[in-house]
């Protein structure tokens, strides 16, 4: 009880040298004694002494009166505001209670709640609509909620322990950010080169006011006085207190800005906002045309084709008179004509103007593409075998045309018929081009022909035999055969038939194929021989084979003796003259020696 006495005595003494250095000869003990025994009822009537005060303790009590730094935080309009006590540190050792007071509008302190040490809930001691809006956290923090700018002042917390009084000022500022941007008073349409207003931009219930810009295309627009005019003004809302920001723009506009779009942002301490872009209409006059001619590709005799006259003015205008080869044609409410069927004598210029300003005017040439083509003969054609076909093709084209033609879908050369082939047959077409301008026409030509027997053979199998009969003839030809037997293949292309049959004769027969078509016939015969003959024979066969080997062996031996004879007679014959002209003798001999020589010669010479 001594050191709360002694304590409490410290800071009257504190508070009135506080007083005297101020000024303030009035300063008592009540607010003093409502601080520190917050339970009292008794009215404050003076400020609490200067926060930057520290007093002087006797030592041997150490009983100190401290004010710290006034802190600042920062509240949203209509939220809970949490106001720190020392920033929230621990409370000190010995630890009484905490108090919250606020300063009032005219500079008076007011309480707001009190908790002691030893409790978990606080006492409200607010008078004003604080009552209802403060509580006080675990680390009593001051709860302020419904936060308005009537919020936006001093408040203490003061921690009274037994060693020490402690006092933590906190400054509160309230913000609200304005409500979303928008441009009111917009203007429908702007005409090039007057100055006009294009609206007014406003941000509402701000605080602090929030600062408009406005800008081009994301770029800012900076006021001139002349082309760029920019008023602004605040209006503040006496019962909230919060502000609203206008912000009016004048403009000159230009035709570059018939696709600008215009916005206005908002800076402000709790951020930026932007406005929705808008895009004005800008007026200005025609002051060049330009004539299209719509059309996919190439224009071909027989398109329909469209005339557009585009003008730059806007809005544009919608009157025309378009010119077609010098026949003016009105056109009210559209900005097109269209030329139906076009032919290859339509091309030429053409001309569009503004009705109201012939001057204004635009033109442009068409070119008609054309292609004419005729083939002779065409469809289906007949022919025979060795006639001759005429295939004549005109062109007329209204550029560089490239001819070129196909048999049976394959490149050709232009068909030229002397003496008609079966080869000949086949589907031609010609195909002439100029462009992308394309035209073709065809003829199918067919080679007839009375059926003609080219092949008609015969091979054995090992029990049987085929014959094979081929021939060449348009239409398809039929075969005939003259005896029975069993059909094996049959086959027709190209004007080409083959027919093949499997027979086994039991005797040897003379067959007959015959072919025949619309145009005639035809027919060959062939030997067939006995299957049960030939396998005789063949055995047969044999036995003379052998013999006809031993004949031949004997000839050719019988040749080699007799040359063999003749050789050593002439070498005998040369040995007895050789002697004769060693002795330059004349060999004598009759007429008769040299006949039987000759004939012994001739009797042993090779027939």
């Amino acid at each position: 009880m001594r050191n709360s006495s002694l304590f409490r005595t410290a800071v009257l003494k504190a508070h009135r040298e506080a007083a005297v250095e101020r000024g303030d000869l009035f300063f008592g003990t009540h607010q003093l004694h409502r601080d520190l025994h917050p339970s009292s009822c008794l009215p404050p009537r003076r400020p609490p002494f200067p926060p930057s005060l520290r007093l002087p303790a006797p030592l041997n009590h150490r009983a100190t009166l401290n004010a710290q730094g006034l802190g600042t935080v920062s509240g949203l309009y209509g939220e809970t505001v949490v106001v720190p006590c020392n920033e929230g540190a621990p409370p000190p050792e010995g630890l009484m209670f905490i108090k919250w007071k606020y300063e009032r509008d005219d500079g008076t302190s007011g309480d707001l709640l009190v908790k002691q040490a030893h409790t978990q809930e606080a006492t409200v001691q607010a008078e004003s609509d604080y009552a209802e809006r403060v509580a006080i956290a675990a680390n009593s923090s001051l709860l302020i909620s419904g936060a308005s700018l009537a919020d936006g002042r001093v408040f203490t917390c003061m921690m009274v322990s037994t060693s020490n009084l402690l006092e933590y000022p906190v400054t509160v500022e309230i913000y609200k950010r304005p409500s979303a941007l928008e441009i009111i008073d917009k203007a429908k349409m702007l005409d090039r080169g007057k100055a006009a207003v294009i609206g007014t931009c406003v941000g509402k219930d701000a605080h602090p006011a929030a600062e408009l810009t406005w800008t081009r295309n994301g770029k800012p627009l900076i006021a001139d006085g002349k082309a760029v005019v920019i008023s602004s003004s605040v209006k503040t809302e006496p019962a909230t207190g919060l502000s609203t920001t206008f912000s009016t723009l004048q403009y000159t506009a230009t035709k570059q800005d018939a696709d600008a779009a215009f916005a206005c942002s908002a800076a402000h301490p709790l951020g930026a906002q932007v406005s929705a872009p808008e895009v004005f209409p800008i007026h200005y006059p025609t002051e060049n045309l330009s004539l299209q001619v719509l059309s996919m590709g190439p224009i071909e005799e027989g398109d329909n084709v469209t005339l557009k006259c585009q003008a730059d003015g806007n809005p544009p205008p919608v009157s025309f008179n378009f010119h077609l080869k010098g026949v003016q044609v009105p056109v009210v409410g559209s900005n097109t004509y269209t030329l139906a069927g076009i032919t290859r004598d339509a091309a030429g210029e053409y001309k569009c103007s503004l009705a109201d300003n012939s001057s204004i005017e635009d033109e442009q040439a068409i070119e008609v593409n054309y292609l004419d083509l005729s083939l002779s003969p065409t469809g289906k054609v007949l022919k025979k075998i060795g006639d001759k076909l005429n295939v004549t093709m005109e062109k007329n084209t209204s550029g560089h045309a490239k001819v070129s033609w196909t048999k049976d879908g394959k490149a050709a050369k232009a068909p030229a018929f002397e003496r008609l082939t079966y080869a000949d047959a086949g589907v031609y077409v010609c195909e002439v081009a100029t462009g992308e301008l394309k035209r073709s026409l065809n003829f199918q030509l067919v080679v007839e022909g009375v059926p003609e027997i080219t092949s008609l053979t015969k091979q054995r199998a090992d029990s049987h035999k085929v014959l094979t009969c081929e021939a060449l003839g348009v239409p398809e030809p039929s075969f005939q055969w003259s005896v029975n037997g069993t059909e094996v293949e049959s086959s027709y292309a190209n004007a080409k038939a083959t027919h093949r049959i499997r027979v086994e004769p039991a005797a040897n027969l003379t067959v007959t194929c015959s072919v025949s078509n619309k145009l005639g016939e035809d027919a060959r015969t062939i030997t067939v021989s006995s299957l049960i003959k030939e396998k005789t024979q063949e055995k047969g066969v044999g036995d003379e084979d052998d013999d006809q080997s031993k004949l031949i062996v004997g000839v050719v031996v019988g040749l080699l003796v007799a040359a063999a004879l003749v050789g050593i007679i002439y070498w005998i014959y040369m040995k007895k003259r050789q002697g004769t002209w060693n002795t330059n003798e004349k060999e004598v001999g009759t007429s008769e020696e040299s006949k039987k020589l000759e004939e012994t010669t001739n009797n042993h010479s090779i027939p």
